[in-house]
C-alpha cells in the first residue's frame, strides 16, 4: 500500500473513532478524534500526485480551513457558531477555486443547477427563516453560506468526477443536517448523520484530486 493509501486509511480509522464517540456521547474522545481525522487527510492531499498542482494547493487550504471550523464548532459556547461557519465558508470558496483550476464543464454545471436549484428553493428558505427567528444576526451568514456551498456543489458537478460530485453532495447533506437540527427540528441520530457524511465528503474530495479528467 502506498503512503497516500495508508494516510487515507488512517483518516478513515480515526473517523470511525469519532463516530463511535458521537454515538456514545463520549465528548472528550470526540474532541480529540474529530480534528484528528483531518490531519491524515491533509497529509494525504499534500503527499499525493494530483491531476493539477494548483487544484491540490486550494484543496489543502480548504482542508486546513475545515479543520479550523471543526475546532470552533466543537466548543460548547453557542457564540462559536458564526466563527465556525466562517472557516467552512472560506473552505468552500477554496474548493470552488480548486475545481476551476482542475477544469470544469459548463454543460455539466448547467445540468446540476436544475435539481440543486429546486432543493435550495425548497429547503434553504426554511433553514434561513428559522435561523433568523432563532437569532436575527444569523440570517445573513446562514444565507451566504447556503449560496457558497451550493456553488461548490455545482462546480464539483462541473468537474465530471464521481468522487468530487458525491463528496460535494455529502458535504451539502452534512451542512443541511446541521442547519436543520440546529434551527428547524432536531432528530435522533442527527449528529451521526452530520459526522459520517462530513468525513466521507472530505475523504472523497481528497480522492478526487487523483481522478483523471
Amino acid at each position: 500500500m502506498t503512503a497516500v493509501g495508508v494516510l487515507l486509511l488512517a483518516a478513515f480509522a480515526v473517523a470511525l473513532v469519532d463516530w463511535y464517540a458521537v454515538a456514545t456521547g463520549r465528548r472528550v474522545l470526540e474532541y480529540v478524534a474529530k480534528p484528528a481525522t483531518m490531519l491524515p487527510l491533509i497529509a494525504a492531499a499534500v503527499a499525493l500526485d494530483p491531476v493539477d498542482d494548483t487544484m491540490r494547493t486550494w484543496f489543502v487550504i480548504g482542508l486546513v480551513l475545515s479543520l479550523a471550523g471543526d475546532i470552533f464548532l466543537m466548543l460548547p459556547s453557542k457564540e462559536m457558531f458564526v466563527p465556525g461557519l466562517g472557516p467552512f465558508l472560506l473552505a468552500h470558496v477554496a474548493y470552488i477555486v480548486g475545481f476551476v483550476f482542475g477544469g470544469v464543464s459548463g454543460v455539466a454545471m448547467a445540468i446540476a443547477l436544475v435539481p440543486l436549484g429546486v432543493a435550495v428553493g425548497v429547503v434553504a428558505p426554511i433553514v434561513v427563516s428559522n435561523a433568523r427567528r432563532h437569532d436575527p444576526r444569523l440570517a445573513v451568514p446562514v444565507a451566504a453560506y447556503v449560496a457558497v456551498i451550493s456553488t461548490m456543489v455545482v462546480v464539483a458537478a462541473g468537474s465530471v468526477t464521481l468522487a468530487a460530485i458525491v463528496g460535494a453532495l455529502l458535504f451539502y447533506l452534512s451542512d443541511l443536517t446541521i442547519g436543520w437540527t440546529r434551527f428547524v427540528r432536531d432528530f435522533r441520530g442527527g449528529r451521526i448523520v452530520i459526522m459520517t457524511t462530513y468525513h466521507a465528503a472530505q475523504l472523497l474530495l481528497v480522492v478526487s484530486l487523483l481522478a483523471t479528467r
